[in-house]
C-alpha cells in the first residue's frame, strides 16, 4: 500500500470518528465552534455536520479511484467550509476540547488548511 492511499484512508477514518464524536460522546465541545450567526440551533448544526463527516468518510473509503479526485475537492470545501467555526471559537474564547487558551484556539486556525491540503493531495489521480 503506498502513501497517498494510507493517507487517504487515515482522513476517511478520521472523518468518520469525528462525525461519530459529533453525534455522541464531543456534541456540546463541537457546539462550542457553531457561530452564533448560524440560523439554526446549534445542536442541529453539530448533528448535520456529523452525518456529512460521516457520509464524507465513507465516501472517501469506498470510492473508485478515477472519483477521487472530484471528492477530495469536496471534502477540502467541506473543511473551508466549517472554518469560520473556528475563527468563531477563537474570536469568543469559548473552550472546547483541549483548546482552552488562546495560544491552542489560534494554533487551530493553522490546522485547517493542512485538512484542506490533505483532502486534495490523498485524493488526487
Amino acid at each position: 500500500m503506498n502513501t497517498k492511499n494510507i493517507s487517504r484512508i487515515a482522513l476517511g477514518t478520521m472523518l468518520i470518528t469525528a462525525g461519530i464524536a459529533h453525534l455522541t460522546f464531543a456534541r456540546k465541545d463541537f457546539q462550542a465552534q457553531v457561530p452564533d450567526w448560524v440560523p439554526m440551533k446549534k445542536d442541529d448544526t453539530v448533528v448535520y455536520s456529523g452525518i456529512v463527516e460521516i457520509a464524507l468518510g465513507a465516501s472517501i473509503l469506498a470510492t473508485p479511484k478515477k472519483h477521487r479526485s472530484l471528492l477530495g475537492k469536496i471534502t477540502a470545501a467541506f473543511f473551508t467550509a466549517v472554518f469560520p467555526g473556528n475563527i468563531s471559537q477563537y474570536k469568543n474564547r469559548k473552550d472546547a476540547f483541549v483548546l482552552n487558551t488562546d495560544k491552542r484556539r489560534l494554533g487551530r486556525l493553522f490546522m485547517q488548511p493542512l485538512l484542506v491540503a490533505w483532502a486534495l493531495q490523498s485524493m488526487k489521480e
